[in-house]
Formats: C-alpha cells, structure tokens, sequence
C-alpha cells in the first residue's frame, strides 16, 4: 500500500479543474459533457448495446483515469435511460491521483444536467484509501469499483470481463507512462470476446499498440477542435497465461427460478442475503435460533476495529477495503442514532513501545487523513474525552456498530424470507438444485445455490468438513456507566476494547479462550476484561468505580467466533475435496507443475465463514465477494487477495506439504 495523494488541482477563472500533475485538462474547454457522449458512449455503441439488454443481463465498463467522475456519470445516466431496468451495470476505473471529496463536488457542479447521479456519487465519495474502492448505487442496479493506485500496479490484480473500454487520462504526450504497451495488453486480457474500445487521441502508438494487443483499431471523427480520434473492437487475442484451475471461476449457473438458501443469520449470512436480494434473487435464510444474530453477531456493541499491517500482506488489504465498504453500508441502512451505531472515531492506542513503532509505521504509509492519522497522547485524549496515556491512530470514521441492528436492516428486503427455528445438518444435490434437510432428512428448503454462512458449525455439513476451521470463545463485560465515565467520547483499543455508553452501558472485550466452547459467561474472563481497561485509560478504569464492581456480579455475553489457521476467512467456491486431492495428486510429487483439469467445483455451493474477531467490517464486503463468484461480476477484490481467502487454499496447501514430507 503506497501513498495516494489527492489531486492537485488549479481552477481556471471559468471554474473547470486543471491538473497541477499533468499540466492537463480534465475535459473540454468546450464541453467536456458532449465531449464525453461523442466519445466514450457513442463511439462504444452503448445506446444500441444497453438498449439490447435483457433482464438479468450484466455489463461491464473499464476506464483509465476516473479524474471527475464526468465519464461514469454519463455512463449511467445513459444506463437509466436505456437499459432494462433489470439489467445490472459495473464500471471499473483506475486513478493514481483521486480528487478530493471537495474538488469532486465543485468540478462536478459544472454539470447541473447530471445531479441526480452526482449527488448520489458524493453521498458515497469519500476520502480514499489505496487499493479496491467498492460502492453500490442506485439500490445496487449499479456498481462502481475504483482501484487506487498506479494502472500498472492496479490493473494486473483486477480480475473482470470487460465489455467496453474509456480509454480516457491525460494526453499521451503529458502521461507518457500510462499509454504504454503493457497497458494495452491488459486491455487485452480483460476483454471479453468483441469488447469495444474508444479514446479521444489518435496519437500513432496508441494505435500501433492497440493493434499489437489484438484490437481493431479505426480512425474516426474527434469532438470540438479534435479532427481524429480512435475506435475499435478487440478480434484477437493471445493464449491467455496459465492460471491455477483451483481458483478459476465455476461455470455459470443455470438457474432460472434464481432461488439462494443461506445457511446462518450472523452478519456473514445476512450481507450474502442482501447481495444477492440486489441482483435479483430469491433468497431464504436458514436459521436455528428464533431470530437472527443470536451468536456470535448478538452482541450489544461491536467495534469498527480496523488493525492493519505496515506491509501489503493479504489480511491488511482484505481488511482496508472491507472497512470503507463496511462504512458505506453502515451509512446507506443504519441510523446514527445512539442505539444502531455511531461514527464516534476509533482510537487505536500503543501498549508497548514495539506496537507504537508499528502503528506510526502504519501513519507514514501516507493514508489520507479522513481515514487515520496519528495522534501523540494529549491529542487523543482530547479526541476521547478522557486521560489516554498512550499516543496511536485515530480512525475519525469509524466507531461502534450494534450487530443485530445491522443484520435486521441487511435482511429487510422483500426478496429475503428469514426462516427461523430449523436447524440444516445435511445437503443433497438433485438435478433441480440443492436440498437443506433436518435432522430427520425432512426438507427445509430447496434453491439452485447455497452459502454455508455457519462458522466453524461449516465442518457439521459434509461439503465443508475439510475446512480447518477452529471456534474460539470469546466473552465481552457489560459495565454500567457513571456520569464521569459517559465522557468517553470514542472507541479505545490496544490489547482490548471500550466503547462509549450505549443504552447506559460501556462494553469491555473480548477474552480469547480455547479451552471452552460453551457460552455461560465466566467471572475470571470479566476479571481479565476489567484488568484491560485499565490498560486502555486508568482515568477512565477509576470513574467507572471498578473498585466496587464484583466479576462474577457483572453481566456479561460470551460467543464463540470462528477462524483459520492463516486468519482470514473463507469466501467463495467449494470444491468436492476428495476428488481434488486425486485430480491435483502430482503437486505431493512436485508443487511446480502446472496441471490443467478443472476443479471439481460443487455445483452451487459456497461458504462465507471464519471472520474471526472483524466479522462487523468484512461481512459486508464478503457478500459482494459470494455474489461476484456466483453472477460473474468483477471481483471487489485484487485477484490476489481474493485467492487468499478462496477455500481451496488449504486443500493446495496440504498437497504441497505433502511434497515436503515426502
């Protein structure tokens, strides 16, 4: 994760926005909206391609250079005016330097013709992190996913099909590294078969190395004062570079009725419903409790706790991204009202000299200041209310969410139907879909997909009795808050949490035992969390008049979470594993052959499971991680990223550790 500033920008007396950067404009002087038509959407084809569409239909358009937003915009104003209202819309788009959510809103006020889909872009935009930005638009008929970073860096990771092309950013001749051929031949690998390109130049290389790539490239009539500019489709293409068959996409499903059982009402399985409630499915949650959220997700008070790594490991860039998505969704279906949640901020604070070395490595990674930023002790206890004797990182969006607030909002959706009291303990595949029986093999419920969303009960269903997942319990204590301690203003963590008063109460946590499994809350786990309080703010610790509480007196609610090994969770696609151990035996020989028989995928079955203690920020994102496997959609992760939390991962992992042993 490298530093991503903001644009610079300088504004001409007429208000349009120049980049400082690239000595360049962002569109035409004359009229960067019809400049944009012209160009981009009908030089594409895209009136008569969305107009084609059927319901359920998807397509995808990639762009270099997402600068003002102006291309989306048009892009799907158009969308609303001709596509079926069935139809689902994804736009991709690179930029190295956003703008800020400042400039996007005074560059965007140029276009008064485009502010109802403006003003649906700003409630959303904010500042950005590195990496994968994902947002879900007009009731999720349109997703925007902008990768943040260098094209060159970003692109490789991105796995899509892509229909058509904006082939926008600066004039060739002000970013001469963008227009490159490795550029062109990631065009190439993204494209769908006749994917479309267009762009304003009609500079020779750019043709040239279009055509290199397999692209029919054409010259033809620019906008305004531009004589030329280019057009093509894609006609060839090389043999794609081999991939690992383990993480390849399934074959597309063949479901009609579009019926989904999810397995499990926590926050994994209710986010998963409503991803897939917004593109179109029927969808049937399976619970076994009266309610949803009655485990691990029941919580009074979860935290927004986003621990990142100074280095791009796979967990930290899962987590980065999972916590903007969590914060859109927090925003789009929960009220800031004091009981449903609160963006209070989050401090994270050192407990030890060798955590605020991390934590100040983290800071200079250059995030913007929206997102964290560092504060030396005196400021954050400004920032919380109470005495902090420690410095760390402030997350000014983030804060305290309660679980089953979340859940029940996810699910309230006419095409969820939460069934409750019915426990699936096994599944069996027909040639109409699956099937979810009881205990007394009756049927549940029956629907052409099912997602395992049942933590470490997943290993109970025979698909998922291969997943190395592991419960760990966890208790949280309950403190009643005194008129001195409601001054805590924001959520404390280091080797523990507090969070502010909610319903006249602090929540303190969570212990991590391994030697108990059940949920009967434990004085010695409220003896623990009381002694991690004290860590946190010993001001706090004393106005909250410790001295008189009792352990085994304090409420408290105990859970179970469930992990992995590696600790992330897993998100997708299930394979049957006894046939992948005998289709992939030759890596126990030697893990570097490359072998090319599809995976034994199980056809219609995934699993969402193991979030372990993050479960509150990456649910969200995981839905769209399970709907994107299931509808073909762009993945809302790096390729990489998303192959770290793929389920077959531990069955590659045990083949090739058998190479070692032997």
């Amino acid at each position: 994760m490298s530093p991503t500033p903001f644009a610079h920008l300088d504004w001409t007396e007429d208000g349009q926005p120049l980049s400082a950067e690239y000595g360049d404009v962002y569109f035409s002087r004359e009229s960067g909206l019809e400049e944009t038509r012209h160009v981009f959407l009908t030089h594409n084809a895209l009136p008569e391609r969305f107009a084609e569409l059927a319901a359920g239909d998807r397509f995808c358009i990639a762009e270099t250079g997402f600068g003002t937003g102006l291309n989306f915009l048009c892009a799907w104003e158009l969308w609303e005016q001709t596509a079926s209202p069935d139809a689902r819309l994804h736009f991709v788009s690179t930029e190295k330097h956003p703008l800020a959510p400042t400039d996007l809103q005074r560059a965007l006020a140029l276009w008064p013709e485009l502010e109802p889909w403006a003003r649906q872009l700003l409630a959303v935009y904010d500042d950005l992190a590195p990496g994968w930005q994902h947002f879900t638009l007009a009731d999720g008929r349109v997703t925007l996913t902008l990768l943040v970073g260098d094209l060159l860096q970003t692109l490789p990771e991105l796995d899509a099909r892509v229909d058509a092309w904006f082939l926008d950013g600066f004039a060739p001749a002000k970013n001469p590294d963008m227009w490159t051929p490795e550029l062109f031949a990631q065009m190439a690998r993204l494209s769908a078969p006749g994917a479309s390109v267009a762009t304003f130049t009609s500079v020779g290389h750019v043709r040239r190395g279009l055509q290199t790539a397999g692209f029919s490239m054409r010259k033809v009539k620019g906008y305004g004062r531009k004589r030329e500019m280019l057009a093509g489709v894609l006609e060839s293409s090389k043999e794609p570079e081999w991939r690992a068959p383990w993480y390849a996409r399934p074959s597309a499903i063949s479901a009609p009725g579009r019926r989904a059982l999810i397995i499990g009402a926590g926050l994994a399985g209710c986010a998963t419903a409503a991803s897939l409630a917004r593109r179109g499915w029927q969808v049937t949650v399976i619970e076994r409790h009266p309610s949803e959220a009655r485990e691990a997700s029941g919580n009074p008070q979860g935290i927004l706790y986003c621990k990142l790594s100074p280095h791009a490991t796979p967990l930290s860039r899962f987590v980065l991204t999972s916590y903007a998505y969590c914060l859109r969704t927090l925003h789009a279906n929960l009220p800031q009202d004091g009981r449903a949640w609160a963006a209070c901020g989050v401090l994270q604070i050192s407990a030890d000299e060798k955590e605020l070395k991390r934590l100040r490595a983290i800071a200079e990674l250059g995030f913007p200041p929206g997102v964290l930023r560092f504060v030396e002790s005196a400021e954050a206890g400004e920032l919380a209310g109470v005495s902090v004797p420690h410095a760390g990182l402030f997350f000014a969006g983030a804060g305290w969410v309660h679980p089953p607030a979340l859940c029940r909002a996810l699910i309230e959706n006419p095409r969820i139907e939460l069934l409750t009291n019915h426990q699936a303990l096994q599944l069996r595949r027909e040639a109409g879909g699956w099937q979810v029986l009881d205990a007394n093999s009756e049927r549940i419920a029956e629907g052409d997909v099912v997602v395992l969303c049942t933590a470490a009960d997943t290993r109970r269903l025979e698909p998922g009795s291969h997943l190395p997942l592991k419960a760990i319990r966890g208790q949280v204590t309950h403190l009643p808050a005194t008129p001195a301690s409601q001054q805590l203003r924001t959520v404390l963590c280091a080797e523990g949490y507090v969070s502010p008063a909610r319903a006249g109460e602090h929540h303190v946590g969570a212990s991590f035992r391994f030697d108990r499994l059940d949920s009967q809350p434990s004085p010695e786990e409220n003896l623990s969390n009381l002694e991690l309080l004290d860590g946190l703010s010993p001001a706090l610790a004393k106005s909250l008049n410790m001295d008189g509480l009792t352990p085994a007196a304090l409420p408290a609610r105990a859970a179970l979470r469930c992990t992995t090994p590696d600790y992330l969770p897993v998100i997708g696609p299930l394979v049957d594993a006894e046939a992948f151990r005998a289709r992939y035996a030759v890596l126990r020989k030697d893990a570097s052959k490359r072998p090319d028989d599809a995976a034994p995928w199980m056809e219609g079955l995934f699993v969402n499971a193991a979030h372990g203690s993050r479960g509150l920020i990456t649910a969200p994102l995981s839905g769209e991680l399970i709907a994107a496997w299931l509808e073909g959609e762009p993945l809302p992760l790096p390729r990489p990223v998303a192959e770290a939390v793929h389920p077959s991962r531990f069955l590659l992992r045990e083949l090739i550790r058998g190479t070692s042993r032997g």
